[in-house]
């Protein structure tokens, strides 16, 4: 069955009960919790200068959106005041995608231009807790505007973990699945445990898709997934070289290789310096190695399963199945998460940095550490078995 078929449902927008004494609430994120606290500020320029470095999400059904922002159009009501909104949300409360009502990124300038003339009013997290509502004047406008040139960098929520407070998926496999997409999570500063994936909006996960795995369609996601659960993506041969080393002395290893591939002796020598390095960076332990570089297309089967659901390409049952066998993959080749992680970055190296260390190597470097360290990663709070 297609997503069509089995993700209908009719939570289209959130809709989240006010707390009480009996039924707290806690926000999702930080920026919920700081709206939830300033909700009965007289003057909202906080709010919105939080607003302009994060961006919002506006609901559009998915065949009225397009690729240009220019040609979207936020969701709008006509109130019994006489007044139009516009209603938009933070990422935090957005609801699980629905296969035909999609949300799309905007930053607040975007939605100065982008909100049509009549809206009066910007409705921002509606029948929430933490709902704002600022007016939509033309002066009001030209602010949004500003703070965003001001404010908002793309790069700026990027290398950080995101971790969910609420809205989130329980401990457990999936849970474990979802951990195993820590480095791109951290990458792209995505919340790394929620099942409820939007990524940066409907139109930029097809982008991605497209760009940069050539995933255009259905039947695209259904292949590379695959392939990537079944570490076929990665060139064989890595592996290959890596699993004829059954102990560390280097020359030995050589000359193993060079008597069952002799053309793949210079790949023992990448690798070899590669951990050379990884142990200096203390990424293995003085004495570690790197047995698999599974990990790397592990780590992508995790985002992978995500994306294509945000995409929908996938359905969520496909989702959490990928996700389910990503994790029990991983689980059946390593034995932590930093043996995971030094064979993805390992794996990630061999593909992209050609022994440079530059970008391709120090990010995801900087990305192990933090999430070996921050008390609310994944690989501080989900055991690896």
């Amino acid at each position: 069955m297609t997503p069509e078929e089995t993700d209908d449902h009719d939570e289209v927008l959130p809709a989240i009960e006010p707390p009480s004494d009996v039924s707290p609430w806690t926000a999702p994120t930080d920026v919920e919790q700081f709206l939830y606290e300033h909700r009965d500020d007289e003057d909202p320029t906080e709010a919105l200068r939080l607003l302009a470095r994060t961006g919002l999400y506006h609901p559009i059904a998915i065949t009225a959106t397009s690729p240009d922002i220019r040609e979207r159009r936020p969701l709008t009501q006509a109130l019994a005041t006489g007044q139009t909104v516009a209603i938009v949300y933070t990422e935090g409360v957005l609801p699980r995608p629905h296969p035909h009502v999609v949300y799309e990124f905007a930053t607040l300038g975007a939605l100065s231009v982008i909100c049509p003339p009549e809206v009066d009013v910007l409705a921002i997290n509606p029948r929430t807790p933490c709902e704002l509502y600022v007016s939509a004047a033309d002066v009001e406008r030209d602010t949004w505007w500003e703070m965003s040139e001001e404010l908002f960098d793309p790069e700026g929520s990027h290398n950080r973990v995101v971790t969910r407070r609420s809205n989130a998926a329980e401990p457990g496999p999936l849970l474990h699945g979802l951990a195993c997409g820590a480095h791109l999570c951290f990458g792209n500063g995505d919340p790394w445990n929620t099942l409820d994936w939007h990524g940066a909006g409907y139109s930029s996960e097809v982008e991605r898709l497209a760009e940069w795995w050539g995933v255009h369609d259905r039947a695209d996601w259904l292949d590379v997934q695959q392939r990537l659960v079944e570490r076929e993506v990665s060139p064989w041969y890595w592996d290959f070289v890596l699993g004829t080393r059954n102990h560390v002395d280097a020359e030995a290893w050589r000359q193993r290789v060079a008597t069952e591939n002799p053309v793949l002796t210079e790949l023992v020598g990448k690798v070899l310096r590669y951990e050379a390095r990884f142990r200096a960076d203390g990424l293995l332990p003085a004495d570690g190695y790197v047995r698999s570089v599974a990990a790397w297309d592990f780590g992508r089967a995790s985002q992978m399963a995500r994306w294509g659901y945000g995409a929908r390409y996938a359905s969520r049952a496909e989702m959490e199945q990928a996700l389910l066998r990503t994790a029990e993959a991983s689980r059946a080749v390593y034995r932590s998460w930093a043996e995971f992680s030094a064979a993805y970055i390992l794996g990630r190296c061999l593909h992209f940095d050609e022994e440079e260390f530059g970008t391709w190597y120090t990010d995801v470097l900087e990305a192990h550490h933090a999430l070996m360290a921050a008390p609310n990663s994944p690989w501080r709070t989900v055991p690896f078995r």
